[in-house]
């Protein structure tokens, strides 16, 4: 099968039966992914994951026993190249930095639209950070203001110099302000310049980073501690 046409292989990892019939209702009225195998356990998860080699997890955070935030951290750890976006009932600012912590590419609550869950599956399969609602975006800001997302785990040095040195000052500066939450008129009157000349920067960082989005490149930022 043509990779660029071949289906999204999802497993769903949730302690209520209920809530994973309804996932896989939604998911399997898709044609373009499938669900491919369910947990209900932080361990199960682990399991059925190394078993059936998934693009993608949806993980809820609160289970019995090994909780979805640490499950996601040693997925992450072990097979970096799946996917997992944390699906929760709870509105939590710490969720959001435990799960970027984690290595989760998305943060979605479960009362999201059927859309808005169809669409952040496949922007994540396809690589982008889904931290899109505006609780999230909110609790990123503000986590960075309280200095929350200042001791991640060490990075090897010369890959934090290298993203660093690919962005200008100017670019750096914009990129701080982008990871407090600030639109680009607003950042425009911080560093007075245009709204148009901070669309160039902003421009030009997805590109140096490689980011398919704002909130991409705000996730790839606070790992490498581009930000502060």
């Amino acid at each position: 099968m043509n990779v660029q046409n071949r289906q999204i292989r999802i497993v769903l990892a949730d302690d209520q039966p209920v809530i994973r019939q309804g996932m896989r209702y939604i998911i399997g009225s898709q044609s373009d992914m499938e669900v491919v195998g369910e947990a209900s356990s932080g361990e199960e998860a682990l399991s059925v994951t190394e078993l059936l080699k998934p693009d993608l997890v949806l993980m809820d955070i609160r289970m019995p026993g090994l909780s979805g935030i640490e499950a996601t951290r040693l997925l992450h750890a072990a097979h970096p190249e799946i996917k997992v976006m944390l699906l929760t009932t709870f509105d939590v600012q710490s969720y959001v930095v435990d799960g970027i912590r984690a290595g989760a590419v998305g943060y979605l609550l479960k009362d999201a639209e059927t859309r808005t869950l169809l669409d952040s599956i496949r922007s994540a399969y396809r690589g982008a950070a889904i931290y899109q609602s505006s609780t999230a975006s909110k609790a990123m800001a503000e986590a960075m203001k309280g200095g929350e997302l200042q001791d991640f785990a060490n990075l090897e040095t010369d890959a934090n110099d290298r993203f660093r040195e690919s962005l200008t000052e100017k670019e750096l500066d914009v990129l701080q302000w982008m990871a407090y939450g600030l639109r680009n008129a607003e950042i425009a009157q911080r560093l007075y310049v245009s709204e148009g000349t901070v669309k160039t920067h902003v421009h030009r960082i997805l590109g140096k980073l490689g980011a398919a989005d704002r909130t991409q490149a705000v996730v790839l930022a606070i790992r490498q501690k581009m930000v502060k």
